[in-house]
């Protein structure tokens, strides 16, 4: 009934049923694992020292692949997020021109 009713294949629908998850889900969720247990013992380090922290576990990855699991789960090295807190909080305080203004005195 509800495969009728959503419009779904029957064996795609019962191979996703045995197996909901992933190998390459299965794979990523190691590697974020990996990368996390580096992060909280060097949360100074960026990604590209935490790659080499996660092959020396078991979990080979290429550096994109480390940032991009790092960026979606919001993991940003110490220093980087010092830097960013510093760069929004001298925007927030710097003075602000609109763009009509500056026309104007011209």
């Amino acid at each position: 009934m509800s495969l009728r009713v959503l419009k779904l294949s029957r064996q795609p629908y019962y191979r996703w049923r045995h197996q909901q998850v992933t190998q390459a889900e299965l794979t990523e969720a190691y590697r974020a694992n990996a990368l996390l247990d580096a992060h909280v013992d060097d949360p100074e380090y960026g990604y590209r020292f935490l790659v080499g922290e996660a092959a020396e576990a078991g979990e080979v990855m290429c550096e994109r692949t480390a940032w991009r699991i790092g960026r979606d789960n919001q993991w940003w090295s110490v220093f980087a997020e010092e830097a960013r807190q510093e760069r929004e909080a001298s925007r927030a305080t710097g003075p602000r021109r609109s763009r009509e203004a500056g026309l104007l005195r011209r």
